[in-house]
């Protein structure tokens, strides 16, 4: 029976597609973002790490272990019981991770069990994956939440450790395949919020906004692409102190969403419906 790695499900979330959802986040990422909120997802294998408990005032240490490898059936198994939800609020299964298409095999298994269910379908990715990964998971996927973070390939190399080429060649071939795209544009103070970087984004969406639009359902009226801005968190200091990982942005402030409302409206006046956070 097919297997993968996961490090955790979350029922009821609300930031990872449409309506209610159950998130399944794969363990695995070929990519090292400076930024990367989950470093608990980079590793393809579990990882054991202590976690500070405090109970009485007392302090003290737990053993806990990221990452098991579960069945297509036993993940089905925390996915079904929400169906009255989905339905309700058009909602459904979001694969995110880490990187969900380096686990491809398993991936496309619970692709295909969700369709099967009647269930709406969505990959959190970054893009980085081989054309036939991406050949493979478009029929069973309604909706690609989709990363765009540096447009400059030696940038995106710097900070994220792989090319672009790949990634914006696989969104070429998702958005000629008419499914939905939503992209997320995290703000990086320094890092992709750089002049440089924001008018490449902005072209780069315009070229959308005067090509194909990306509202497969209206493909008439509706806006030519939807992007959420993902303001910079630090809230992950703690993870990557737990997981002896090197934090290369220690002490970079937080971005707030009010800082984004001139890249809002930038994008919004060349077509696009755009939402600060996702």
């Amino acid at each position: 029976m097919s297997s993968g790695l996961i490090f955790d499900i979350r029922r009821f979330s609300v930031h990872d597609g449409p309506g209610i959802r159950t998130t399944v986040f794969f363990k695995g990422c070929p990519l090292s973002c400076w930024w990367c909120h989950n470093p608990e997802s980079q590793r393809a294998c579990p990882e054991k790490t202590n976690r500070l408990r405090i109970v009485a005032n007392m302090q003290f240490e737990k053993q806990e272990t990221t990452g098991r490898f579960m069945t297509t059936d036993e993940v089905m198994a925390e996915i079904i019981p929400d169906r009255m939800f989905y339905e309700e609020s058009g909602g459904g299964a979001t694969f995110s991770g880490g990187e969900p298409l380096m686990q491809e095999a398993f991936l496309t298994k619970l692709l295909q069990a969700c369709k099967q269910q009647g269930l709406h379908t969505a990959i959190d990715t970054s893009g980085y994956a081989s054309r036939e990964t991406i050949d493979k998971v478009i029929p069973f996927t309604d909706l690609f939440l989709y990363d765009l973070k540096l447009l400059n390939d030696s940038l995106h190399k710097k900070y994220t450790g792989v090319s672009n080429r790949s990634i914006l060649s696989n969104l070429s071939l998702i958005l000629q395949s008419r499914k939905k795209v939503i992209f997320r544009f995290p703000v990086i103070p320094g890092i992709t919020d750089t002049t440089e970087n924001i008018d490449l984004l902005k072209k780069f969406m315009g070229s959308l906004a005067h090509g194909m639009t990306n509202n497969p359902a209206d493909p008439s009226g509706g806006p030519a692409f939807e992007i959420h801005l993902l303001p910079y968190h630090s809230m992950a200091r703690d993870k990557y102190r737990r997981f002896k990982k090197s934090n290369k942005l220690q002490g970079l402030p937080d971005v707030s969403k009010e800082a984004l409302i001139p890249l809002k409206q930038q994008l919004e006046s060349i077509g696009g419906k755009v939402v600060l956070g996702g």
